[in-house]
């Protein structure tokens, strides 16, 4: 269902970019997908509108009704490089960098189809880098298609984490180099955001 989204953009008040994603198995970066569990990547005018959407519309009454659990992460951008699809749909505020709230990261690439197997020999490695990462609360692979346009959201407990995972952690230093060497990307993301709220919901 995920994957046939009926929801068209222009149809939905506030929208302004949108993703539906599958995710990855195991401890969230696995080749494998994890079927049980999709995300919802949303760009919104403000948060009034969001909430209509998510209380209102068809499309999300309807998963809402399939599911067991959700999980709603409410952000806020403070620092956006890069494309996803040819824009960057993410508003750099880099005032927000003073906040003392978690952080959450969301990375995005679309691979050279010449390149998948010298990237997926990688993926164990990047696995294990972020998993032994201090400050890191969750982490998951997410993506549209599987094997070549790959994401990741991860949350973290304050940016000085994500600032030392990103440049002073060597495996994951390491795999950057190799990712800029090789070549792998035919596109990539990389944003930072505030995390505002973080709520669960069980059914």
């Amino acid at each position: 269902q995920m994957g046939l989204n009926p929801l068209k953009r222009d149809e939905v008040p506030g929208l302004t970019f949108f993703k539906f994603l599958g995710t990855g198995g195991g401890k969230g970066f696995s080749l494998w997908p994890d079927f049980s569990t999709y995300a919802f990547l949303g760009v919104w005018e403000n948060q009034e509108k969001f909430e209509n959407c998510m209380n209102q519309h068809p499309v999300f009454m309807l998963y809402k009704s399939k599911s067991v659990r959700e999980r709603t992460l409410i952000l806020d951008s403070v620092k956006s490089h890069g494309k996803w699809n040819g824009i960057n749909p993410f508003q750099s505020q880099e005032g927000n960098v003073e906040s003392q709230n978690p952080v959450v990261v969301i990375t995005r690439a679309t691979l050279r189809w010449n390149k998948l197997f010298s990237f997926w020999r990688a993926v164990p490695k990047a696995s294990k880098a972020i998993e032994k990462a201090k400050g890191v609360l969750f982490y998951k692979g997410i993506g549209e298609w599987p094997l070549v346009q790959q994401a990741t959201v991860s949350i973290w407990d304050h940016f000085d984490s994500v600032h030392q995972f990103a440049y002073r952690n060597t495996d994951h230093s390491s795999i950057v180099k190799t990712t800029k060497h090789k070549k792998w990307y035919q596109e990539d993301l990389f944003s930072r955001f505030v995390l505002l709220s973080d709520e669960i919901t069980e059914r």
